[in-house]
């Protein structure tokens, strides 16, 4: 065992529910009631549930249609994004009395790294009790966090005592946690990937970790590779607190179906105009043009182009959208288009470097 490498303590922070909490945080009359953040038209979809909505079975990324069948009772309420930024704000700001290690993964979820912060306490247990403490005295709401020597642990367990709980997986405990956890729990695996794995009799992690790299490899691409090293507890990542984005997009799902390229135009041009506002705003060009275009059967086609300059012009995505679009005849009629640019100029500010694993066998005081 190599004693050189460093050993993180690493904090996932996971708020309950956060959209659904606001809401019946800011409208007591929302409280202990089944509500859904999202619209409640036939394309609507859910962008949150309450937990008393989630028994349901009302989940997010649900139909609208679906959601309200399964709890006729459901609450639909618009979503407030400025009020949820808002309050996220003030949740980082929190995080930032700790460490400056922040990573955010969106407005309600972030990675610490606290190996060492600005309290000098070295338990990463307390020091997610007061974060989770602070947070419910600053907001009113509630978070869940999860504790553990790399990011993916954290993040899965986190997930384990939910709701307003938290979990913390130390060194010595990481391998038999691993390996008794349902694979559907580990992170990266999605509803497909963890049916295949069913099917290849691989239920937990236990049995994950007995299918030999190359197995893994032949049957899940270069995702095999990171199956193998997280079930044995390694990733390599390290908390970035300023992630750079690998591409930028804007999109649209419309009420009605489009037919015709024609009528797809005109929607196109609004999509290129958000993409240069947001690309504006980031300051940052691309080369590579991705279409996106998902039918009313939900099968996505994507076609992309790579020009040899950097654009973040609307004028210029717009075209090179119009081409993409022209490429091929539509195979059916169309719910949803999007624009994203790709190859971009944020690379050459990423200062390259080689992650060192993480062992989990070293042991030390969570």
């Amino acid at each position: 065992m190599d004693n050189d490498f460093p050993m993180r303590k690493i904090i996932h922070v996971d708020m309950d529910a956060f959209y659904a909490s606001v809401e019946q945080l800011d409208n007591p009359e929302l409280r202990g009631k089944p509500i859904a953040v999202g619209g409640s038209s036939q394309r609507g979809v859910v962008a949150a549930a309450s937990y008393e909505a989630r028994k349901f079975g009302v989940r997010s990324a649900m139909s609208s249609v679906l959601a309200k069948r399964n709890c006729p009772e459901l609450i639909f309420v618009k979503a407030r994004f400025d009020r949820y930024k808002e309050i996220s704000k003030q949740i980082r700001n929190v995080f930032y009395e700790y460490t400056d290690l922040v990573e955010p993964l969106s407005l309600d979820e972030a990675y610490l790294d606290v190996t060492v912060n600005k309290k000098g306490n070295p338990s990463a247990t307390l020091i997610a009790k007061e974060i989770r403490q602070r947070i419910l005295e600053e907001t009113g709401l509630n978070a869940s966090a999860g504790i553990s020597v790399n990011k993916f642990i954290a993040k899965v367990a986190s997930d384990i005592n939910k709701p307003n709980g938290q979990k913390t997986v130390n060194p010595e405990e990481v391998l038999g946690f691993l390996e008794d956890l349902d694979i559907r729990k580990f992170y990266g695996v999605g509803k497909v990937t963890a049916e295949k794995m069913y099917g290849l009799g691989i239920f937990t992690g236990k049995d994950l970790k007995e299918r030999p790299l190359e197995f893994l490899a032949e049957k899940f691409g270069k995702s095999g590779s990171y199956y193998y090293q997280v079930v044995r507890g390694i990733h390599n990542s390290e908390v970035k607190p300023h992630r750079i984005p690998k591409s930028v997009g804007a999109e649209r799902t419309f009420s009605e179906n489009l037919s015709s390229e024609i009528f797809m135009l005109e929607r196109l041009e609004h999509i290129a105009e958000e993409l240069e506002r947001r690309l504006k705003k980031s300051k940052i060009a691309g080369k590579t043009v991705t279409l996106k275009i998902k039918y009313s059967d939900f099968t996505l086609n994507t076609r992309s182009k790579t020009i040899s300059y950097f654009i973040a012009d609307k004028n210029l995505i717009l075209e090179t959208a119009k081409e993409l679009l022209y490429q091929e005849e539509l195979q059916n009629s169309v719910r949803l288009l999007g624009i994203s640019l790709a190859n971009l100029n944020t690379g050459d500010k990423k200062e390259k470097r080689r992650e060192e694993p993480v062992l989990v066998q070293l042991k030390f005081d969570f």
